[in-house]
């Protein structure tokens, strides 16, 4: 597409009747997802760790939307407890879901360890995105026009999967493991649409990634060389807003033409910036067998197995 051309907001479809879940929904990205989805009719299920910052993105976006339709619902990504008792309410309270947004994120931390052992950065940004779509897909499968968007980034590009030590026991760099978990989302988004394409099953998978978009991902890092250079420093000089950058989530989410498999991030230069285009994953990334190889380590890792119904 041309600059004059590009995709906006304006652009989503009607949404009415639709209930969508945005993961990391109360700040950044998710935010600005779950208020443009909002404004179009969406039911969007704001999944936060923390419900106070829910219920304060809820008030933000009714002052501007007095009739959107918005539910705030706990969600630890880090716990696969949490994973699944946010699943089990969910099909107790939904007979269908039409769209899961796999937002939510951390980046750069010291090495910590998620509730169930193992790496932070790993658990909350792939493990807990797995672990919640193979636990909602039966209600994804009976969606209207239904579709898993998981949000990578193009550091995905310098990443690999460390098999003989996933959770950096021996070996950590905070920038290494984030470049991990997001080379795992890709990985992941790219898999589940071999899957979902192999059963014939109605349901798209797509990834997306907002290419460098100013969000507290990179403020809350820890204090030091990552929040200078990322957050002060490389933010107001280079980074476009959030609202931009929801741009490829939010087509992938929502547009007609999206087609499972693909990878939509910025169209500007090096894809920093831009509106929403088709890009390319890393060969790497789309090896199906790193996918396979990926898929086995998640399921002994989260004990999530996934069924793949397809419609009568």
């Amino acid at each position: 597409m041309t600059q004059e051309q590009r995709w906006t907001v304006d652009q989503i479809p009607d949404q009415t009747e639709r209930v969508i879940v945005v993961t990391g929904a109360n700040s950044g990205l998710g935010l600005a997802t779950t208020r443009a989805l909002a404004r179009q009719g969406a039911h969007v299920i704001l999944a936060v760790r923390d419900e106070g910052k829910g219920h304060r993105a809820v008030a933000e976006i009714t002052a501007e939307q007095p009739a959107a339709c918005l539910e705030v619902r706990h969600l630890d990504l880090t716990d696969l407890d949490s994973v699944r008792t946010f699943a089990d309410q969910l099909h107790t309270d939904h007979p269908w879901l039409d769209v899961l947004v796999n937002n939510a994120g951390v980046m750069a931390p010291p090495r910590s360890l998620s509730a169930q052992g193992h790496e932070l950065q790993f658990a909350c940004n792939h493990l807990g995105h797995f672990a919640l779509t193979g636990l909602l897909l039966d209600l994804l499968t009976v969606g209207r026009d239904p579709r898993v968007v998981t949000v990578s980034s193009i550091n995905h590009r310098q990443g690999r999967i460390h098999f003989d030590d996933v959770a950096g026991e021996r070996s950590y760099s905070p920038m290494a493991f984030y470049n991990q978990s997001k080379f795992a989302n890709s990985v992941f988004g790219r898999e589940l649409h071999r899957r979902l394409t192999a059963v014939g099953s109605p349901v798209r998978s797509l990834l997306a990634h907002p290419g460098y978009t100013a969000t507290n991902l990179q403020t809350s890092a820890p204090v030091g060389l990552w929040r200078v250079v990322l957050g002060r420093m490389g933010n107001p000089l280079f980074a476009q807003t959030a609202d931009d950058g929801a741009l490829p989530q939010l087509y992938a989410a929502t547009d007609p033409n999206a087609e499972s498999g693909q990878f939509i991030g910025p169209d500007g230069l090096a894809e920093l910036r831009g509106g929403p285009t088709r890009v390319q994953l890393s060969p790497a990334a789309a090896d199906a067998g790193t996918g396979r190889r990926l898929w086995e380590l998640s399921e002994h890792l989260t004990d999530v197995r996934f069924v793949f119904p397809t419609p009568d």
